[in-house]
């Protein structure tokens, strides 16, 4: 349920409703923005509307139809803005999260920090922890490339977003990564979930490979009714019966998200393209349906790769992505600086 309250309700009003919930045994959540809320989660069918309207300063109460409250439109109706180190995700701002999909070197990840740097990119991805279908594939290089990723932090200035596959890590990386990422693979580790929502950064959630979106809204619900509203939401491609491409991108899903969320919603065009030929066109489409940004892999020499490396861009080609994407970003009103 969710309670809107008058943009002339007083704080003094706003307080006494949330600590009468707090009376009556529930969990009420505040939202202040251009539209003052509360959500109230669990059980709340011995609540009803006329009770809570009655209270002065209170607009309207809503029963949701929907079993999330916290990443609901309805509880926030302006978008969430998330703010990295002066980097900007949401409103008007397009961000462009980019590096290699594996860290393999500290030469390797460095010349690719700079590069993303340069090109225009605003945040730098790496993994060090490489969830893989086969266990024999490359896992990832680990601890050993925290130093690596803090380097690169230090002579780019860029924030650090990196995949997390287990609560045992958070404690290891919080001090270099300015970005937990959960895989799709992870996206219902509700243990990692729960721990990310007791953590003060921001979390960039991976759809799952054959999540529909009410799931992924739902996963979201984990790291916020934990305590950490700072969730970005990624597309990243499906499962379908399609095999021209490694998964198909869901295009569909970011103007579904768009008008049920206030989440910033991030397209990964590399995974569902699997094709480097493929990954601009499919980026395009994610900014033009409406994006908040994109996740790209990038790397100095891709068919050396020791991980993704069909679907790696080369600099120069992440390079033209950007030049490219900049005219797109201005039709549609928003802005890559």
């Amino acid at each position: 349920m969710i309670i809107v309250f008058e943009p002339s309700a007083k704080h003094e009003q706003i307080q006494h409703v949330f600590d009468r919930l707090i009376e009556w045994g529930f969990n009420p959540v505040l939202q202040e923005g251009e539209a003052t809320s509360i959500a109230i989660t669990g059980d709340t069918s011995s609540l009803k509307s006329e009770t809570l309207e009655a209270f002065d300063g209170v607009q309207k109460a809503v029963r949701l139809t929907q079993p999330y409250k916290l990443v609901a439109r309805e509880f926030k109706p302006e978008g969430t803005i998330i703010d990295i180190d002066g980097v900007k995700i949401g409103g008007k701002h397009f961000t462009m999260i980019a590096g290699p999909c594996s860290a393999e070197s500290e030469a390797q990840l460095l010349t690719t920090a700079h590069a993303v740097k340069n090109a225009g990119g605003k945040i730098l991805r790496a993994g060090i922890y490489k969830p893989r279908t086969s266990p024999y594939e490359f896992q990832g290089i680990g601890e050993k490339g925290l130093p690596w990723l803090k380097k690169a932090k230090e002579q780019t200035g860029l924030p650090v977003c990196t995949e997390v596959m287990d609560p045992k890590v958070l404690d290891k990386v919080k001090d270099v990564v300015d970005i937990y990422q959960v895989g799709a693979r992870n996206m219902q580790n509700y243990d990692l979930l729960r721990e990310l929502g007791k953590s003060k950064k921001p979390v960039l959630l991976k759809r799952g490979l054959s999540a529909t979106l009410k799931e992924l809204l739902l996963a979201a619900e984990y790291i916020m009714s934990s305590g950490n509203h700072d969730v970005m939401l990624c597309e990243r491609g499906i499962r379908t019966y399609e095999t021209a491409t490694r998964f198909t991108l869901d295009v569909g899903a970011v103007p579904v998200l768009r008008h049920d969320t206030h989440l910033p919603i991030i397209v990964d065009p590399s995974h569902p393209a699997g094709k480097r030929a493929l990954v601009g066109a499919l980026a395009k489409a994610g900014l033009a349906a409406g994006a908040d940004g994109l996740i790209v892999e990038t790397h100095p020499d891709p068919e050396r790769a020791w991980s993704d490396a069909a679907q790696q861009l080369t600099f120069d080609q992440f390079g033209q992505l950007m030049t490219e994407l900049r005219p797109i970003a201005t039709a549609v009103g928003r802005t890559m600086d």
